[in-house]
């Protein structure tokens, strides 16, 4: 079958691999119907985070499983799923807890698993999942063609951007402030207002992603940054700032700017992907009593209830989607992002 592989700094090939095969009883093999590019991928593309050896590459996905192995109960062949980013069970006590992020018996896409097995990476035509039962959820049918690119942000932003907004907890009548302008602010956007937020002010200085927060809900948009940032910020809130402050970036900066933002009392909820030497600044947290939640999302503890509204049409979130790609264009759909022609690239194999 053929995936993609990064080899280095601005270099992602597809290339022919080995077809995936059941190995350990509870397995699924999945054929990739829609998978994506996300904004994490562009650290090792970008070279921050360095490619020693070529790997495989891709973390967010859907598709039709094509077989299951003898110990799966609530998959079946034929099904159409959604995987979160990880691979996990949703049986031991983290991901009883929550936090499936943190699964004692998970892992990675693109990596050996914790069983024996190869977990394919996202980016390809066909992915071995080793915990159906956990990782993998079924939709009620198979879906209309319009609805995948919103089933496939269950995978990660749209679960991302709601688990900003509980952290920060974001609730009826909160007042919200969103910093990052990427598919995880636009979601976070979305997330406050699904969850009854009266005021949400998105970040951005790109026109096309400010019409697309206000589309999600955003009430106002801010556009400087720094000092300037957080003076613009706390001029539409009384001069003290938001109750909630969603950081969505992962940057030195961004976490400055959310910490800033916030009222005394305020939160901050953060799920960008830490890089830049991003640190607390413990003082400024004790004098003004604000607090900071958050972390990697556990978007599958989160993918039945956001499923119902993405299903009945209530929230969509791929709208995220503003350019697609077939797999085979797969460098152009890292180039574009990189790039910013793209806010977040969907790739069909």
């Amino acid at each position: 079958m053929l995936a993609t592989v990064i080899h280095g700094e601005r270099d992602v090939r597809l290339e022919e691999v080995p077809d995936p095969v059941l190995s350990t009883g509870g397995d699924a093999i999945v054929r990739v119907v829609a998978a994506c590019v996300c904004g994490s991928d562009l650290w090792p593309y970008r070279g921050v985070t360095p490619t020693r050896s070529p790997r495989r590459i891709g973390h967010e996905f859907v598709g039709v499983v094509e077989e299951v192995g003898p110990d799966v109960r609530t998959i079946a062949v034929g099904d159409f799923v959604i995987a979160p980013f990880y691979d996990c069970d949703m049986t031991c006590l983290n991901c009883r807890n929550g936090v499936s992020t943190s699964c004692l018996h998970g892992g990675a896409w693109g990596a050996d698993d914790q069983l024996g097995g190869f977990a394919d990476g996202g980016q390809g035509q066909k992915v071995r999942v080793p915990h159906a039962d956990g990782s993998l959820v079924a939709t009620p049918e198979y879906p209309a063609d319009d609805l995948i690119p919103s089933l496939l942000t269950l995978s990660d932003v749209m679960g991302t951007g709601h688990h900003a907004a509980l952290s920060a907890g974001v609730t009826e009548g909160s007042t919200v402030v969103v910093v990052g302008d990427g598919a995880v602010g636009l979601c976070a956007v979305l997330a406050s207002a699904r969850l009854g937020a009266s005021r949400i002010v998105a970040m951005s200085r790109h026109e096309s992603r400010q019409a697309l927060a206000r589309e999600f809900g955003a009430t106002e948009i801010v556009a400087e940054r720094g000092d300037a940032g957080v003076a613009a910020v706390k001029e539409l809130f009384d001069g003290i700032g938001p109750d909630c402050v969603l950081e969505a970036v992962g940057t030195k900066e961004s976490m400055d700017q959310a910490i800033r933002s916030a009222r005394p009392g305020g939160m901050v909820g953060y799920v960008g992907v830490p890089n830049g030497g991003a640190e607390l600044p413990i003082r400024t947290l004790f004098n003004t009593n604000v607090g900071v939640n958050g972390g990697v999302a556990p978007v599958r503890n989160y993918v039945e209830e956001l499923l119902q509204d993405v299903w009945s049409g209530a929230i969509q979130p791929g709208r995220v989607f503003d350019l697609e790609l077939p797999l085979s264009d797969i460098a152009e759909a890292y180039a574009a992002m990189d790039s910013r022609r793209a806010i977040k690239t969907l790739v069909r194999p």
